[in-house]
This record gives C-alpha cells, sequence and structure tokens, in this order.
C-alpha cells in the first residue's frame, strides 16, 4: 500500500515535510500521517472494485481519530463501527450513517437504539442471543432492523493467533454448519430485514488462498438460503488485507480483486469489504527521542520516549516494525541496539536487535505505525497519551492535543476528609 515517506539529503520527509521539523514543533512521542497516503490507499478499493457494486466500509479500530475519518468521509467511504463509541466518531467526522456496519459480539440494546435511531447500513449480528435481543429493540422503537449473520466460515487465516478470526475455536461469528438454521429462524422474526451474510477470517493476511476459500463457502449458503426464499442483498468478505511491515510479500488490492471477482461472476450481490490496517498502518509514523544510550556486557540500549502504553503491537504481538533515524549521521558510531521505553516492564520495547548509527537526543521514526498504534495506547504508568499530527502537503494540522496531567486525573476524585 501507499506511503508518502521519502528520505531528502539525510533526512526523512512525509508528504513536504520534514519530520525533524514536526518533532521540534510538537514533541515526542507523536503520531503523524499522511492525509495523501491514506486517500490513496482507500482509492486502490475503489479502482481495483470497478464497476461491481460495493461498498468499502474503513474499519474504525484501527484508527479513530476524527480527521482519519473525516478525510474517508469525504472520500464516499463507509465505515465497520465496534461500538456505539466509533459510531459517534463516524458522525462527529460527517460519515454517513446509511454507508456504517456495526460488527462485535456484545452489543447492548442501548447500542442497538442508537444505531437504529441513526440509520446505520446493518447489524453484522454474531449470536442467536443477539438476534433475540435486537429484534426485541427494534420493536420497541416500531422499526425492522437490518442484519447481516457472521458466519464463521473455519478457514486458516495463518497470521498470529491473536488476530486470527475465522477458525471454529475463535469467539466470533456463528458456525457456518449452523447458519442455515440461524437465518431460517431470523427470517421468522418480525422486526428483523435479513439482507446479507458477513465473515472476517482475520488480520494481515499476506496470499489471497484464505480469502477465496471463504467467498467459496459464502457463495454455497447463499445459493442455499436463496432456494430456502431467503435472498441476501450483499456479501461482506471483511478486512484483513496484510501490509509490509518488514519484508513479507504482501498481496496488492489490485491483486486480490482480480482473484475474487470472478467468483461472483453472474451474481447480484453487493461486495462489502472492511479493510483498516491497509488504508492506514504505512500511511503512518510514530517519532520519538532517544533520550539515553546504555550498554552492559551483554547488550545496548537506546532509551526512548515512546514506550508500550504508546505503541503496544511489538509487545502484544510480537510485531516487527522499522525503526531508523529521522536523520542520519556519519559521526555516530554503528552498533546494535534494542530499542526500550520507560515504562517499567520488560516486555516494554519498539524493537530489538536494530543497527543504529545513533546519538542521545536524536530522533527516531517508527513506520507503519498508522493502525493499531494510538487507538491501543493507555495511560499506563501514568504516562499522558501523545499528540496526533496530520500532514496534507505543505500544511500540517494538530489533529489531537498532547494530553496534560490535568487529564491523567480528570473524573477521579478525593475521598471525603473526615
Amino acid at each position: 500500500m501507499h506511503s508518502t515517506i521519502s528520505r531528502n539529503n539525510g533526512d526523512l520527509f512525509m508528504e513536504n515535510i520534514a519530520l525533524n521539523d514536526i518533532a521540534d514543533q510538537f514533541g515526542t512521542p507523536c503520531y503523524v500521517y499522511s492525509k495523501r497516503a491514506i486517500e490513496l490507499n482507500y482509492s486502490a478499493y475503489v479502482t481495483a472494485l470497478g464497476g461491481y457494486p460495493h461498498l468499502v466500509c474503513y474499519a474504525v479500530k484501527s484508527n479513530s481519530n476524527i480527521a482519519v475519518l473525516q478525510t474517508l468521509a469525504a472520500l464516499g467511504a463507509g465505515f465497520d463501527i465496534v461500538s456505539i463509541g466509533e459510531l459517534e466518531r463516524v458522525l462527529l467526522a460527517g460519515g454517513d450513517p446509511s454507508k456504517v456496519v456495526f460488527s462485535g459480539l456484545a452489543k447492548t440494546a442501548d447500542e442497538m437504539n442508537r444505531a437504529l435511531e441513526a440509520g446505520i447500513h446493518c447489524f453484522n449480528v454474531e449470536s442467536e442471543s443477539e438476534l433475540v435481543l435486537l429484534n426485541a429493540t427494534a420493536a420497541s422503537l416500531s422499526v425492522n432492523a437490518p442484519v447481516s449473520i457472521r458466519v464463521n466460515p473455519d478457514v486458516d487465516a495463518k497470521t498470529h493467533p491473536y488476530i486470527s478470526t475465522g477458525l471454529k475455536e475463535d469467539k466470533f461469528g456463528i458456525d457456518i454448519d449452523q447458519a442455515l438454521g440461524v437465518y431460517e429462524r431470523a427470517a421468522q422474526m418480525d422486526n428483523i430485514d435479513l439482507i446479507g451474510v458477513d465473515c472476517h477470517i482475520g488480520s494481515q493476511l499476506t496470499e489471497v488462498k484464505p480469502f477465496l476459500d471463504a467467498m467459496a463457502r459464502l457463495l454455497i449458503l447463499v445459493d442455499q438460503l436463496t432456494e430456502r426464499d431467503i435472498p441476501l442483498a450483499h456479501i461482506d468478505i471483511g478486512g484483513g488485507l496484510g501490509v509490509r511491515y518488514q519484508n513479507e510479500q504482501t498481496l496488492s488490492v489490485g491483486d486480490y480483486m482480480a482473484e475474487l471477482l470472478p467468483l461472483l461472476a453472474q451474481r447480484n450481490e453487493t461486495l462489502i469489504l472492511e479493510p483498516g490496517r491497509s488504508i492506514t498502518a504505512n500511511a503512518g509514523v510514530l517519532l520519538t527521542r532517544v533520550q539515553y544510550l546504555k550498554s552492559n556486557d551483554h547488550k545496548n540500549f537506546a532509551i526512548v520516549n515512546a514506550a508500550m502504553n504508546d505503541m503496544l503491537r511489538p509487545s502484544l504481538y510480537q510485531a516487527w516494525m522499522d525503526i531508523q533515524p529521522i536523520s542520519i549521521h556519519s559521526d555516530s558510531e554503528e552498533k546494535i541496539y534494542d530499542v526500550v521505553g520507560p515504562v517499567c516492564e520488560s516486555g516494554d520495547f519498539l524493537g530489538k536487535d536494530r543497527t543504529l548509527s545513533i546519538s542521545e537526543g536524536d530522533y527516531l521514526c517508527l513506520f507503519s505505525a498508522g493502525s493499531y498504534g494510538f487507538v491501543m495506547s493507555s495511560n499506563y504508568n501514568s504516562r499522558p497519551r501523545v499528540a496526533e499530527i496530520m500532514v496534507a502537503g505543505e500544511q500540517v494540522h494538530l489533529i489531537r492535543q498532547r494530553e496534560t496531567l490535568r487529564d491523567l486525573v480528570r473524573g477521579e476524585q478525593l475521598l471525603p476528609v473526615s
């Protein structure tokens, strides 16, 4: 997918802005996103889908900053949400609620009420109990709830177990072998409109075969439902297309669609996609500063001011993310470093065994940080969450202010003094 990072005379630039200048102006750590890269990555899906009826629903969980959502809404994107908070973000950003699909396992009646009132495209229902509650909630509003049932096709996505979602042992969806019966029972519910089928087999997939296997199983189910007078208007194949973090052989959107769309030839169902990482991951970076360099008999450590609470992926998923100096200096000795943060956990690292030529005070850039970065950050160790910046050509916009110490205790109360 597209990135707009380049190196000019030894310095890293995003679009036309030097990352050194952003670090100096806004401080570190901070996240920086390229508006142009986000636009190009979304447009790659629209172009590859061509004239086939489609709805591209950006997975809000991957990066939910309202300026990111605003950028996509302006292009006509739909949105895949997993909470009512994400719906409110989409609405604040100018997103069209009729292009929103509501995923997630534990939707509450309050969330269903709000989504129905907003007029979303459909609920991706994950259990029969959810169907029963949704039917009752819709009845209380005297409306019908549009429903796509998420089925679990038992396809191995061959990805990290924490981001695999399509196997029988995973918590998501309804076993595809039980789906016919669930659809038939749902069809008898007075306030449920069955309009689609949904699946999502995992994240960071780098080959097309799992997608094709999942689609083939969905099409069999759709045809079986048609024979039972339960026609569906759309097929939602989810997201999960992988990106290059290191040297992965990734699948382009064009190649993916070239393999997938022939399976849908001569069919009438709209195709829904839920990409997240492939739109924003390589559109963003995390900037940090080398606070100290430290060595012992076994290791060299670059101690930086970003930590696992700012970027959890390396600690949680053992994810490899490229780390480079923002400016290259020839006067620093090249060494192999573990790049670690200040949080009091041995698992607090951004990268291990990295060959770097750096000095104390240098800025570092962590690449491919636009997805599952800030959205997974926390205040662990009472660390304020960092700023987010958007680069748009020659302009730089602060799209989230850095938290203050006052923000850390907002809402907390001391006990009364007796």
